[in-house]
């Protein structure tokens, strides 16, 4: 995993001289990402809800830029999947070859930049290939972002874990991933987010593992407390499109009390807030084991295999399941 910068450019801070000079709008010309790049190419993806506008700027690629609009274009689906439209009216994506590098090396995403709600910015090697894009999952991650409002630092751990936890299953919903692979990679990695010795919540716990594992294990706890409550009839993604459709999108700061009311609206639950209230300021572990087998999915030596009867299993299948 790679860490991401989010925010938005005019409110970061230059160090010049040992002061803080803070950026007014007036700078943002010569503060946008990539704004002393050469742009080559422009096209343009159209979506339900809007459009995504690619970018490519100067620089050798192996791979033609039929190869990486078709990336993007499987990516933004996922999302449009999902959330059932693109989250943001106009997105821009902007790859940026490196030179000698391979495979996808990295990806930040910013909310309101330069008439954009959202942006992506993707450094792509220059001798990255096809399977590295069909194995990439690092451009649904950040175009999920634009899903969400930016939160207060001490709730970064909300943004990257939303990313985390609805990546995979939206692939799975655009037909991109089987569920049977997410679910592997959930059991295989999920306890990752547990709570170590000293932790104090996930708004003070800001290690690699808390903020992106730990914020994935708040959403599917969430999500299947959701469906438990509900009878299997709403679940997290209910909740989540609610918020992007009262606004609740990258280029809007929100606390994030603000977005969870709007979720459990949405559910007819209290689940988001409650747990959130729970989570916060003290570590809770999870009985993964548990889970997994109320949800029927068994590890069978490294692969996983679902066991239908089991009494969540109906949950598991609702959470990832192919386009509706």
């Amino acid at each position: 995993m790679h860490a991401y910068e989010r925010g938005r450019i005019f409110r970061l801070t230059l160090l010049n001289a040992g002061l803080a000079v803070a950026l007014g709008t007036a700078s943002l010309a010569t503060a946008q990402p990539g704004h002393n790049l050469t742009i080559v190419a422009s096209r343009v993806l159209k979506f339900s809800g809007g459009d995504v506008q690619v970018d490519f700027a100067a620089g050798p690629l192996d791979l033609s830029q039929d190869a990486v609009m078709a990336h993007v274009q499987a990516a933004a689906s996922a999302i449009v999947a999902y959330y059932g439209r693109l989250p943001v009216a106009r997105a821009r994506v902007l790859i940026v070859p490196v030179p000698d590098q391979t495979g996808i090396v990295q990806g930040t995403t910013w909310g309101d930049m330069a008439g954009y709600p959202g942006m992506s910015r993707f450094r792509l090697g220059q001798h990255a290939t096809q399977d590295d894009l069909n194995d990439d999952w690092m451009m649904t991650h950040e175009l999920d972002h634009m899903a969400f409002p930016s939160l207060p630092d001490d709730q970064h751990w909300m943004e990257e874990g939303l990313a985390t936890y609805v990546e995979p299953i939206a692939r799975v919903e655009s037909g991109e991933l089987k569920p049977g692979q997410i679910w592997h990679d959930m059991v295989r990695d999920m306890h990752k987010g547990e709570p170590a010795e000293g932790d104090q919540g996930l708004d003070h716990t800001h290690s690699w593992g808390r903020t992106y594992w730990g914020g994935a294990m708040f959403c599917l706890v969430a999500d299947v407390e959701i469906r438990r409550q509900t009878g299997n009839k709403k679940g997290l993604q209910d909740a989540l499109r609610a918020i992007v459709a009262a606004g609740g999108t990258i280029d809007h700061e929100w606390p994030l009390d603000q977005a969870l009311a709007i979720g459990d609206k949405a559910t007819g639950t209290h689940v988001l807030t409650d747990q959130y209230a729970k989570w916060k300021d003290a570590p809770v572990t999870v009985d993964l084991e548990k889970l997994w087998v109320d949800l029927g999915i068994r590890w069978n030596g490294g692969a996983v295999e679902f066991v239908d009867d089991a009494p969540l299993a109906k949950v598991r299948v609702a959470i990832a399941r192919q386009a509706r």
